[in-house]
């Protein structure tokens, strides 16, 4: 059972009708999440002694050892469906989950830091450049990249405690995830194409997508894609969001000393070290939306889906999908919207909570007595500052608030979308999911 409190989130319905709903999205979410199992679509990538994608047929026979290394929220489900169907003579896998761990003894599972990168990140990227560098010409280097990559597989080229504080301020302010990591890029010597740059070996990556448009670049902060980016343009995004005065002095040599070119740039598409790699995306939110389609259209509901690109401040998207609920003449059916995408949110207070929740707060007072229901959900199981993965309101929700002296305005003011929720015993709550293709909104009109 993915939600671990799923009994709590289906009795809190007011109505036997909406526990019917609540129970519905849960299991539409679930639904959703399998069509994105790292281990399934990372499986059906190997057939008959090939990696077989889309036109691309890689007879692994032909190589002489098989190396792994993998990184990011997804990597350990990945990184198990290699191992159960070809020998890996050595791996490394960098995760965000404590507890799981592939089953090989020729990998090492690692726990690195995120959001922030730690000494584990560092130490587990130098062991990753250490055996794409022994690879030789015969080899093969499988690479497995999927969300949270960036922090957990971190080499920087600064001290670390400078480029978390400077990942920390970017991810306060608002920016999205392509500035953010075209920032990281440039303070990494494994990122923007250059760990693929390290292997003189073939290199086929598997990933799992995190970010609208599915810009393999971006993904993880694209480790084996040529880099679009330049130094100039991590400069001027710190500029934008006002942090370059406040990042300290050495990391603004290194982007300084990038800018004059004193320091080499992130490999370009150009570069020769690219002709023998290939990047798959294998699972990503569109998958996983479509897999939420199905399922509500097998319980019953018509279905809509609205997009997969998502984007924006959480709270005022919360408020336009709401809207675009209750506007809708569904002429009598139960009417299931679907969207997904990754919202932003701007810091302004000291609560805790994330995207998804404040997602759904930003709407409580719209839905007041209306006859829908709305969740958002993080597939990674994690939302910003939380243990939650988002949340669920319906038409009872602001009444209930109320009762209990809540304004949801000052909670969203104090970006405390967690405890508004948690109090009213409407938090989804699963724990890490072992994958992450962004965020998943489900709302039902009654």
């Amino acid at each position: 059972m993915l939600f671990k409190n799923k009994e709590e989130i289906i009795s809190n319905g007011e109505t036997s009708e909406l526990k019917t709903i609540r129970e519905d999205i849960l299991d539409i979410l679930e639904h959703a999440l399998n069509a994105v199992d790292p281990y399934k679509v990372v499986k059906k990538c190997f057939y008959d002694k090939s990696i077989v994608f889309d036109k691309h047929v890689i007879d692994l026979s032909k190589f002489k050892n098989v190396f792994l290394v993998g990184f990011g929220k997804a990597s350990v489900g990945m990184a198990q469906a290699v191992c159960d169907y070809i020998d890996v003579k050595r791996g490394i896998v960098v995760t965000n989950d404590p507890i799981k761990k592939v089953k090989s003894s020729n990998i090492e599972t690692v726990v690195g830091g995120h959001p922030l990168p730690n000494q584990d990140s560092v130490k587990a990227a130098d062991k990753a450049l250490e055996i794409a560098k022994k690879c030789d010409k015969n080899d093969i280097l499988i690479v497995l990249i999927s969300g949270g990559g960036s922090s957990l597989f971190s080499k920087p080229r600064t001290k670390l405690k400078d480029l978390q504080m400077v990942t920390s301020l970017l991810l306060k302010s608002g920016a999205d995830i392509n500035e953010i990591n075209t920032v990281r890029k440039h303070l990494c010597l494994v990122k923007g194409g250059q760990f693929a740059a390290a292997a003189k070996c073939f290199v086929v990556s598997f990933i799992i997508s995190d970010i609208i448009g599915d810009p393999i670049s971006f993904i993880a902060s694209g480790p084996t894609y040529p880099d679009s980016t330049t130094f100039s343009d991590a400069k001027k995004i710190l500029e934008k969001y006002d942090l370059w005065e406040k990042s300290p002095s050495s990391l603004k040599k290194v982007i300084d000393d990038g800018v004059k070119k004193l320091i080499s740039d992130t490999p370009k598409k150009d570069d020769i070290v690219f002709k023998n790699v290939l990047n798959f995306v294998v699972a990503n939110n569109k998958i996983a939306c479509k897999a939420a389609e199905e399922k509500a259209r097998k319980l019953g509901y018509k279905t809509m889906l609205l997009t997969t690109s998502l984007n924006g401040e959480a709270k005022k998207i919360g408020k336009f999908l709401a809207n675009k609920a209750l506007n809708y003449m569904n002429l009598g059916e139960k009417f299931v919207f679907i969207s997904g995408g990754e919202t932003t949110v701007t810091i302004q207070g000291d609560g805790k909570g994330g995207r998804n929740s404040e997602t759904v707060l930003g709407c409580v007072k719209d839905l007041d007595s209306k006859d829908v229901v709305f969740a958002s959900f993080a597939t990674d199981g994690v939302d910003g500052t939380s243990n939650a993965a988002g949340a669920i309101a319906d038409g009872f929700t602001y009444d209930k608030a109320q009762k209990k002296g809540f304004d949801p305005t000052v909670f969203l003011d104090n970006n405390n979308s967690y405890n508004f929720f948690k109090n009213l015993g409407d938090v989804l709550m699963t724990g890490p999911t072992g994958t992450n293709v962004m965020d998943i909104q489900i709302i039902v009109k009654k």
